[in-house]
């Protein structure tokens, strides 16, 4: 019997923890949160100063009762959930389900899963922190009273199935708010006009810059052709054709002289960026290797809780993932400093300390970082799994970079003049880099998608009043570009510095935007909002404005902070929101707010009166506004496009061994199905995935449990009478079958129990 008992969250995170502890230690794990709110009711008790109504999940109730053994066979119990409100609140929980006293059970927080760390908090225990569970109740009551009061309210004016949520709704609105600006965007004309320049064997191109010491700007054809005619004595020479963005592009191939009248050399400082926060490892993560923000998390937290190395030993990889703060321990300073030292020359080395610009911050926490700077990534390239491997790499490289000297680059600027029009100024700059510093390790990617600039060449070396000989002039008509759609890094950057968002909300609140189809990805990366999402954002921007409010949300995350340092008490912070704000709004919305009537903005074919969206127990349509006197249906655009893609992606392609045809898509009662060219001769009709299907098979791949292990068989997903389970892709002539791992249930349960259907509770909730 083990005297010490020590809970954790994940499986994963106690199996590592448990090697560096003593003999008499025993971790398990709670596998999240034990008790939480009802879903099928509010469960706080408004009147009775909001206090939530907690219950165990019947998923849950087999973990309580071996919990609730093993603690009373343990001396002490140790609560080691991570550190941050959410799963401080976890333990908070633990301990009331399991009858200890949070002011008496030990408490250990760690940044990172070594042995030095775990052995260290065991030696230092603190308690459970009370402002903090005040803080993470307060989130999750204000919360669900916008979740369960609003949403009846949306299905009751809009239709069933929506959601309304504090933080997720406006994120959509962000969405919609730049949709609408792309929707609304008027390209401007203007133009560009360069010349290629020769000196010796160099070529480099010049632009026009100023014209009688003013910065020209050519807007028009016209304003190209005026250029043009102070250069050559006919304008007929221009031959007009076309760019590849298929605009209008003019050129000259008529001899010209060009002379240097200035040239500037200037040594330009680059500095390095600091250490990862959750924030910008997902925006990087993103840039360069097309991470998705959830994706991210997931590798990071495998990172984070425990790696099974080469020598045998078991240990965290970096320090814990949700963060805000730049900092960096002085550990990792020295770290980084012997490393550059080693690998480069002293000169590379410069100590540094960063400052995070994010409001409400927690600068005692560390950045994102190896744990130990020695593990290079070379050294786990046989441990690690790819993604693992790539996103290790951007963290040793980054962390080591912040601690590396600037970089130091000459600009040299050339101003050009015709000698036939001495007034114009035409320009060039080139760029030397002269002392890589940081850069020779890491350089950060860009957001800019419209960025068109090429890269600085070396220029040569020029005298003033030289000569330089022109052989061609182009000039290419531009167009302004609308602004891009947020990706889901993007989208975290924005919501970043709005405010309104912290580290531990970011994969949850772009998952649940997306998975209730307010938002969709377009080209595989850009976010880009549904027909619902611009009626449910203009709904609740007309009832909820407040609510709606990117400020507003700022100062209820600001609330949250003061709540954590005990600043002010989370029952008035709750009841300034209930009765200064939603209850308000919520009887203004009941008593006056219209059905809305979702239009399609077109017109029926057989009468000629709007078109608007309808709803049936099949789904949504599209019908005529006049029904019943006209009875004109037809499909939405989003499910002709989406049948498209299923035809696209299996019609025409062989049916599997031994089946006659080619493979067809029909639609039947319950939607789309596979089924032979020969049908109805061959009887073959194969199932498309549902959305329960699709997201398990999702969790599998993320948790790489699609390639068997040991034999490097692809794994699908098959049904048996009782349940689903995994084999072999040739199975059963490849005789390799395995259960589904227990956790992967849990988690698809989870993530379908969030999605429960709103009508299953009550309007009067």
């Amino acid at each position: 019997m083990a005297k010490n008992l020590v809970i954790v969250e994940s499986p994963a995170k106690g199996k590592t923890i448990e090697k560096f502890l003593w003999p008499d230690f025993k971790v398990v794990a709670s596998m999240g949160h034990i008790r939480d709110l009802p879903v099928k009711s509010l469960g706080i008790d408004i009147e009775n100063s909001f206090a939530p109504e907690y219950e165990i999940s019947d998923d849950k109730k087999k973990t309580v009762t071996s919990l609730k053994k093993l603690a009373k066979e343990a001396n002490e119990i140790w609560i080691a959930t991570d550190e941050d409100r959410e799963w401080e609140a976890i333990g908070w929980h633990l301990c009331h389900t399991l009858k200890v006293d949070p002011a008496t059970t030990k408490r250990i927080v760690f940044h990172e899963i070594t042995k030095t760390a775990i052995q260290k908090a065991v030696k230092n225990p603190k308690t459970i922190d009370l402002k903090l569970v005040d803080a993470q109740q307060a989130r999750r009551i204000l919360d669900r009273l916008v979740w369960y009061k609003v949403s009846p309210v949306l299905w009751k004016k809009i239709r069933k199935g929506l959601s309304a949520w504090r933080v997720q709704s406006v994120a959509v609105k962000l969405i919609v708010e730049k949709e609408r600006e792309i929707n609304d965007f008027k390209p401007e004309e203007s133009w560009k006009i360069s010349v290629e320049l020769q000196y010796g064997s160099s070529k480099f191109k010049a632009e026009l810059h100023k014209v009688s010491g003013k910065v020209k700007k050519l807007k028009s054809r016209a304003d190209v052709e005026k250029i043009l005619s102070t250069l050559y004595d006919t304008l007929d020479i221009i031959k007009e054709g076309k760019t590849k963005k298929d605009t209008v592009s003019l050129t000259v191939k008529s001899p010209l002289e060009f002379k240097l009248v200035d040239s500037v050399k200037k040594d330009s400082k680059r500095l390095p960026w600091a250490p990862f926060t959750t924030s910008t490892i997902q925006q990087e993560a993103a840039r360069k290797f097309g991470f998705g923000v959830k994706q991210t998390m997931m590798v990071a937290q495998r990172l984070y809780e425990g790696i099974d190395l080469w020598n045998g030993e078991r240990q965290g990889l970096i320090t814990y993932m949700r963060t805000d703060s730049v900092n960096l321990s002085d550990q990792a300073k020295n770290q980084a400093k012997s490393m550059i030292e080693g690998d480069f020359w002293k000169q590379y080395h410069k100590s540094r300390s960063f400052k995070t610009k994010a409001s409400g911050a927690q600068e005692a926490h560390e950045a994102i970082r190896p744990t130990d700077l020695t593990v290079k990534p070379e050294s786990l390239a046989w441990v690690l799994d790819p993604q693992q491997l790539k996103l290790y790499t951007l963290i040793w490289k980054r962390t080591v970079a912040s601690q590396m000297a600037d970089a130091i680059v000459e600009v040299t600027t050339f101003q050009f003049s015709p000698t036939r029009a001495e007034s114009q100024t035409w320009q060039t700059k080139g760029e030397v880099i002269k002392f890589d510093g940081f850069m020779k390790l890491y350089i950060e990617w860009t957001d800019d998608e419209h960025d068109d600039e090429e890269d600085s060449g070396v220029l040569p070396a020029i005298e003033i009043w030289e000569l330089l000989e022109a052989k061609q002039i182009d000039a290419a008509q531009l167009f302004s570009r609308p602004p891009a759609r947020y990706t889901e890094a993007s989208l975290v950057k924005k919501m970043e510095s709005e405010g309104i968002w912290r580290p531990s909300t970011y994969a949850p609140t772009i998952s649940t935007i997306m998975d209730r189809w307010y938002v969709e990805k377009i080209n595989k990366k850009h976010l880009s909002p549904t027909e619902t999402a611009f009626t449910v954002t203009d709904f609740l921007e007309q009832y909820f404005k407040k609510m709606m409010e990117y400020k507003f949300t700022k100062d209820v995350e600001l609330d949250f902070d003061k709540i954590a340092e005990w600043e002010s008490s989370y029952v008035s912070m709750l009841d300034n929101f209930w009765n200064g704000t939603l209850k308000k709004d919520l009887e203004e919305a009941w008593a006056n707010a219209e059905k809305v009537i979702e239009k399609t903005w077109k017109q029926c074919p057989k009468c000629s009166e709007d078109l608007i969206y309808r709803f049936s127990k099949a789904g949504k349509f599209i019908g005529c506004s006049w029904y019943p006197e006209c009875d004109f249906i037809d499909q939405p655009e989003e499910e002709k496009n989406a049948l498209d893609a299923i035809k696209a992606k299996y019609e025409w392609k062989p049916c599997p061994d031994g089946i006659e045809g080619t493979i067809v898509v029909k639609t039947g009662r319950f939607g789309p199905f596979l089924t032979s060219s020969e049908y109805p001769k061959v009887k073959w009709i194969w199932k498309i995935k549902d959305d329960k299907e699709e997201k398990l098979e999702a969790i599998l791949a993320e948790k790489w449990l699609l390639i068997d292990e040991e034999s490097g068989e692809e794994m699908v997903v098959k049904n048996s009478r009782r349940w689903p389970f995994l084999a072999a892709k040739n199975y059963p002539a490849v005789k390799i079958a395995k259960n589904i791992p227990k956790e992967v249930w849990e988690e698809l349960n989870a993530k379908l129990a969030e999605e429960v259907s709103e009508e299953e509770n009550t309007e009067s909730k």
